[in-house]
């Protein structure tokens, strides 16, 4: 008799008859109700490490493990993604987390690519400067095959960049030249608005008013334009059709100008290294042929130009908003209520049916045998 085989095929025998009953058991506890999946209770994100190319965001979530007794083994894996007007900017998973009984908080990293701003920012600007920042943390365990997901509320990112452009009040545009006498134009009126943004190009369409004072014509040959973010350069370029305008009259003048949307990925990495505030300036340039002359001048229209602060709280760290006065924008976040899904599903696809409730406060709503309930509870757990 081989006394070893069988003392080690016992115990091999042993061991996965102890397993398998440890699996029947938590099995039966689970249709009986007495375990359930770790669920996400809140959410708290903020911006880490940032280079060219990568933005971390360090997110904290509130965990709540109904067992009596804690969940590792590697059975438990978080999915978390972030995403702006549809555009997912970060996404990321962390398998094998264990989590204790009750509340309890796990913390992970994402990577936002900085090369989906851009394309962010174009759905931006083509929905009025407004977007919805939507958040969404799935917890699944292998041992019991479920996942609950969950979903805060919706933040709403509002901005309003040229609305301070537009202006109704003179502007004396001097040509600080021999023989002119000053002013040579007086811009009455402006007015800016986004053309259709690209993923290569965003147009702002710029309108003056312009009226010249003299009795004889003054023609602009061309007008030039910088804009930069944070000192990075995002457009520049110059208008190369001749405008007349004739003597003592006033005449309504286009000047195209466009911001390189593919430039929007340096800016924002300029704008989180700036604590989320973007200074954006437009700086004018005309070339003018003042009357009695032959010659062009080159004058900077520094009356003209437009200098604006941006200033954004993504997640809505910041519990006071800035006081800026009239040259800061500030996003306004907009809660509506937040959803957690239960549903069945497999390791390898956690999926998530869909609920829709009308409170402010965050709901769950539990799927299991064709029963829901759906509790309601104000914790202040969300970010």
């Amino acid at each position: 008799m081989n006394v070893r085989g069988l003392l080690l095929g016992s115990k091999l025998r042993v061991a996965a008859t102890v397993l398998l009953g440890l699996v029947v058991v938590a099995g039966g506890a689970f249709a009986a109700g007495f375990l359930g999946v770790p669920a996400v209770a809140g959410v708290d994100n903020e911006f880490g490490d940032v280079n060219e190319s990568v933005t971390e965001i360090e997110t904290v979530l509130a965990v709540n493990n109904p067992n009596p007794v804690g969940a590792s083994l590697g059975g438990v894996r978080v999915n978390y993604s972030v995403a702006m007007n549809d555009v997912t900017v970060a996404e990321g998973e962390k398998r094998g987390v264990g989590v204790d009984s009750g509340n309890s908080t796990v913390n992970l990293t994402t990577d936002l690519q900085n090369d989906q701003i851009p394309a962010w920012w174009v759905t931006h600007v083509n929905g009025g400067e407004s977007s919805q920042l939507a958040v969404d943390a799935t917890v699944t365990s292998s041992t019991l095959g479920r996942s609950v997901s969950f979903q805060p509320a919706n933040r709403a990112i509002d901005t309003d960049v040229l609305g301070q452009f537009n202006s109704s009040e003179d502007q004396d545009i001097d040509a600080n030249a021999p023989l002119v006498s000053d002013p040579v134009l007086i811009i009455e009126e402006r007015d800016a608005s986004w053309g259709e943004a690209t993923s290569q190009e965003t147009p702002i369409d710029l309108t003056f008013r312009v009226h010249n004072p003299k009795a004889q014509p003054v023609a602009i040959s061309s007008v030039g334009y910088d804009i930069t973010m944070n000192d990075v350069d995002v457009g520049d370029g110059e208008t190369e059709e001749t405008v007349t305008i004739p003597g003592c009259e006033t005449r309504a003048v286009s000047f195209p100008t466009t911001i390189r949307t593919q430039a929007l990925d340096d800016w924002w990495v300029s704008h989180l290294e700036n604590d989320q505030v973007t200074n954006l300036t437009i700086d004018f340039y005309a070339e003018i042929q003042p009357p009695g002359t032959d010659e062009s001048v080159r004058v900077p229209l520094d009356g003209l130009t437009y200098e604006k602060t941006i200033e954004t709280d993504i997640f809505g760290d910041d519990s006071e908003s800035a006081d800026g006065g009239d040259d800061t924008e500030t996003t306004t976040a907009t809660t509506t209520a937040a959803t957690t899904t239960t549903s069945e599903d497999s390791d390898d696809s956690p999926t998530a049916s869909e609920t829709t409730t009308t409170s402010d406060t965050p709901t769950t709503t539990t799927s299991d045998g064709g029963n829901e309930t759906t509790t309601t509870e104000d914790d202040d757990l969300l970010s």
